[in-house]
Order: structure tokens, then C-alpha cells, then sequence
């Protein structure tokens, strides 16, 4: 099937939510799930390849989230776990699609970080405990 460039998303219609309250000063969010591998050591039998094994490890959950500094809300919330749905919602694509990442909690608060004359911004890594997908994207 050929791409149709006008069904590819456009990260300009995202939306990120915090405990269901849309945050309109964010635009970015980067959120990811890395597996922790156990590597096997095994014997080479006589049919066997020379190959490290491996077996599946525990998830770990990381992201960020960035936009402009509008309220103090993240330092208030301090390192309090909370939930967050990321929406991809762009008018011509396929679909929306919405994931919920559980269990957040901050890595990092920015107590401060400014320069006169430029717009604040305010970037917070974090980690989390799970994430569901609430609405798929499916190409027709």
C-alpha cells in the first residue's frame, strides 16, 4: 500500500492531560518503554550456535513533557504520582489515538530556570508504572 502523505500525523494537534485536566501550555511529550533483558550464558551443544540467550526483564517506563511555564502547578504537585493521556488527534489522519501512561511521577522539579526578555519554559522527566492504549490508530 502507498503512502498517502495527507493521513501521516502531525504532532500540532496533541493534547497532554494530568489527571484529566488538558495542559495547553505543553507541546511536547516523549514517552517510552524500555524491556530489561536477562542474557543466558549457555553450554553449545553439539547442535547449538554460540548465541547469548536472553529472557525477558522487568519494563521501565520514562519520559518527558516541555511546553511554557504558565503556573506552578508541577512544583505544587512535587513528586506525587498522577496519570497522564496522551492524545494524537490530527483532522485528516486515519484516527486519534489516546494512551494512558499510570502511575507517573517526576524525576526532576525545575525550580527555577529564566532569562529576561524570553519565555520560561519548563521541562519535567519522568518515569512511569504502566501505560494502556486506550484508542488505536487503524489504516483503512
Amino acid at each position: 500500500m502507498a503512502l498517502d502523505a495527507s493521513r501521516t500525523i502531525l504532532g500540532s494537534y496533541g493534547q497532554i492531560m494530568i489527571e484529566g485536566e488538558w495542559q495547553s501550555n505543553l507541546n511536547h511529550l516523549e514517552a517510552n518503554v524500555e524491556i530489561q533483558k536477562r542474557e543466558l550464558n549457555l553450554c553449545c551443544g553439539s547442535d547449538e550456535q554460540p548465541w547469548v540467550k536472553h529472557k525477558r526483564g522487568p519494563l521501565k517506563g520514562s519520559g518527558t513533557m516541555s511546553g511554557f511555564k504558565v503556573s506552578s502547578a508541577m512544583v505544587q504537585r512535587g513528586f506525587a504520582k498522577f496519570e497522564i493521556i496522551s492524545k494524537l488527534d490530527d483532522p485528516e489522519s486515519y484516527g486519534f489515538e489516546r494512551i494512558r501512561l499510570k502511575n507517573v511521577m517526576a524525576d526532576r522539579l525545575q525550580l527555577a530556570n529564566w532569562t529576561a526578555g524570553e519565555e520560561v519554559t519548563e521541562e519535567v522527566p519522568f518515569t512511569f508504572e504502566g501505560y494502556e492504549l486506550l484508542d488505536p490508530i487503524v489504516a483503512d
